[in-house]
């Protein structure tokens, strides 16, 4: 048998779930999908075309740094961010900043995937790539 697997949605665990839909409303264009609580605890799910988020309620702390260096950020081991694909990565980011968004360094290219990313981080200092794929495709000989 071959599974077969496509993207539902990307968790959030977050200690402010207000202000993280609204961090996400306002910053990215997210819109609340759906609202509940469940086991004492508040979650949501914020969509954007076909992304989708679900954030969790009931973090007690954000200890994570500050991301400032994303090759830094690649220890500890854990999950290290979600990617959102963008048709202009350079006019994205400038209305990021607009809108108070922390972009991490400048965006750059990585020519094996044939695309140019930048790295971004939300309320809770969580990654986002933003990624504008180009015209290779991954595993195309050099």
């Amino acid at each position: 048998m071959t599974l077969t697997l496509t993207n539902d949605h990307v968790g959030i665990s977050v200690t402010d779930v207000e202000a993280t839909i609204e961090w996400y409303t306002e910053k990215l264009d997210f819109v609340v999908e759906q609202r509940f609580s469940a086991h004492n605890h508040s979650f949501a799910f914020l969509t954007h075309e076909d992304v989708k988020l679900e954030i969790l309620g009931g973090a007690t702390s954000s200890e994570t740094p500050a991301i400032t260096d994303i090759v830094a950020s690649l220890n500890p081991a854990r999950l290290h961010h979600l990617c959102i694909a963008v048709a202009d990565l350079e006019a994205t980011l400038e209305e990021l900043r607009s809108r108070g968004v922390n972009v991490i360094g400048e965006s750059f290219d990585v020519e094996v995937i044939g695309q140019r990313v930048a790295f971004i981080t939300d309320n809770s200092g969580n990654v986002i790539e933003i990624t504008e794929p180009g015209t290779e495709s991954w595993g195309a000989a050099p």
